[in-house]
C-alpha cells in the first residue's frame, strides 16, 4: 500500500492494493458524544477521491451549526482549542486533554454557549465524573483542562462570564502512591536477580530512571568503561493526526525533537533540560549491563531493554513484566492474597526515599532524578560525579545489591 502525506486539514488519500481503489478519509468535526466525526471516500482514481473529500468537507460546512445563535460553543471552541495547542503542547499532554475534552467536558456541556455559562455547568462537569466513578485526581485533572480551555477562550476574544473562572472545585484527593517499603524492594530484586535482564528493574529501582527513559535508552549512551549512562532521550507514542489512520501523519508541535522508531513510537527529548543527565553506575549494575549486552536480543536500534523480537518494548509490555515480577516476588499480598500492585513510578519514589534516608543533599537528589525543582546540570554532574557515584553506592548498599552478584 502506498500513501501520500497530505496538509493537516485536507484528509488523507491511499491506495489500496486489496481494493484496486483509491481510499481518503477527512475529519469533518465532532459528533454530539464528543468523539470525532470522519468521512470515507472510495473512487477509481486520486484526484476523484481528492474531489469527493472537498466535497464532503463543503457539505459538513454547510450542515454543521458551529454556533448557537451566531455564538460560539463549548463543543465548537474545544475543537478550534484543541487544533492550536497541538503546535505547543507536548504530544502525550495534548492527548490527555483531548480525552477530558471528548469523554466528559463536550458530552456533559458541549452545547451550551461560551457566554451563557454559569458555575453550575463546571460542576456538572464535575458531578459526571463523581456519578461514574472516577477519582478525585482524574476529576482534579479534567476540571483544570476546562479551567485552561476557558482561559484561553478569553485571550482569543471570546466572552465568557468571569464567575465561571472563578469556581472553587474540589481538591484532588491524596495519592496512594508512595516508595515501596525497604523489604519489598528487596525480595522485587531477588527476584529480578534471576532474570537475564535485571538491570532493567534496578535501573528503576537504583538509578531511578521514568519508565520512557528505560525504553528509549540505546547502548551508544552507556558508557561501560567510564560507568556512566546518558539519559537523553525518551520512548513516547506519539499521536497520529487522524486517529487510527497511520497515513495521516504524527501531531509534532513546534520545536519538538523527535525520531520515529516503530510505528506511533518515538525517541522524544526530556520535558525539561534538567531531565537530560549522566548518571554513574554501581559495580553491580556496569557487571549487569556487561552481561546482558552479550545476550541482549539483536535491535536495529540498539535498545538496551527491547523486546524479544528486538522491536521496541511499549509501556504495556513494561508494565505486564512489572507485574510478572511482582507477583513472582510475592510483594504487595496479605495473607496470600494480592493487593494493589506498585507502579512503576513508585520504584522511582524508592530511589528518592533510599536517596534521602542516606542523607544525600538535595542537589545531588535533584541531579540524579532529573528533577527541575534545582538548577542542575549535566555540567553539575561532570564537574561533581564523584559524589552522585558515592550517593548512588550507599542506595546500593541499602538495597543489598552486592549480595546479588
Amino acid at each position: 500500500m502506498t500513501s501520500t502525506r497530505r496538509a493537516y486539514g485536507t484528509g488523507s488519500v491511499w491506495y489500496d492494493e486489496k481494493r484496486k481503489r483509491w481510499v481518503g478519509t477527512i475529519e469533518t468535526g465532532w459528533t454530539a458524544r464528543g468523539t470525532r466525526r470522519r468521512k470515507t471516500r472510495v473512487g477509481p482514481t486520486k484526484m476523484a477521491v481528492q474531489r469527493k473529500l472537498r466535497e464532503a468537507m463543503r457539505e459538513a460546512e454547510q450542515q454543521q451549526a458551529p454556533t448557537v445563535g451566531g455564538k460560539p460553543t463549548v463543543k465548537t471552541w474545544a475543537e478550534q482549542w484543541l487544533e492550536i495547542t497541538a503546535r505547543s503542547l507536548r504530544p502525550t499532554t495534548w492527548q490527555a486533554n483531548a480525552s477530558q475534552v471528548a469523554t466528559w467536558i463536550v458530552p456533559t456541556i458541549g452545547h451550551r454557549r461560551l457566554e451563557a455559562l454559569r458555575p453550575a455547568d463546571v460542576r456538572a462537569v464535575e458531578r459526571a465524573m463523581e456519578v461514574a466513578g472516577r477519582a478525585s485526581s482524574t476529576i482534579s485533572r479534567c476540571l483544570a483542562v476546562l479551567t485552561k480551555m476557558l482561559k484561553d477562550a478569553v485571550i482569543e476574544g471570546h466572552p465568557v462570564p468571569q464567575a465561571v473562572l472563578l469556581v472553587q472545585t474540589a481538591a484532588p484527593g491524596e495519592s496512594d502512591r508512595d516508595a515501596i517499603p525497604l523489604p519489598d524492594a528487596l525480595a522485587l530484586l531477588e527476584q529480578a536477580a534471576t532474570l537475564p535482564d535485571a538491570s532493567r528493574w534496578v535501573a528503576a529501582l537504583l538509578q531511578g530512571m521514568r519508565p520512557a527513559e528505560c525504553l528509549g535508552l540505546t547502548w551508544d549512551l552507556v558508557d561501560l568503561d567510564e560507568g556512566v549512562i546518558d539519559v537523553s532521550w525518551q520512548l513516547k507514542p506519539l499521536p497520529y493526526r487522524v486517529a487510527r489512520d497511520r497515513t495521516s501523519g504524527f501531531r509534532v508541535p513546534r520545536g519538538y525533537n523527535a525520531r520515529q522508531v516503530y510505528g506511533a513510537l518515538h525517541l522524544v527529548r526530556p520535558k525539561t533540560a534538567s531531565g537530560q543527565r549522566i548518571i554513574p553506575l554501581v559495580p553491580w549494575m556496569r557487571d549487569a549491563l556487561i552481561a546482558w549486552r552479550e545476550q541482549c536480543p539483536a535491535s536495529p536500534l540498539g535498545l538496551v531493554w527491547p523486546r524479544p523480537d528486538g522491536r521496541p518494548r511499549d509501556d504495556g509490555d513494561d508494565r505486564a513484566a512489572w507485574v510478572r515480577l511482582q507477583d513472582a516476588a510475592r510483594v504487595a499480598s496479605v495473607d496470600g492474597e494480592q493487593g494493589r500492585r506498585f507502579t512503576l513510578y513508585e520504584a522511582r519514589h524508592t530511589t528518592a526515599t533510599l536517596l534521602r534516608e542516606a542523607r544525600v543533599d538535595d542537589q545531588t537528589i535533584t541531579a540524579i532524578m532529573g528533577h527541575a525543582t534545582i538548577l542542575s546540570t549535566k555540567a553539575y554532574l561532570h564537574t561533581d560525579r564523584g559524589r552522585v557515584r558515592t550517593a548512588l553506592e550507599d542506595v546500593a548498599a541499602r538495597l543489598q545489591l552486592g549480595a546479588l552478584r
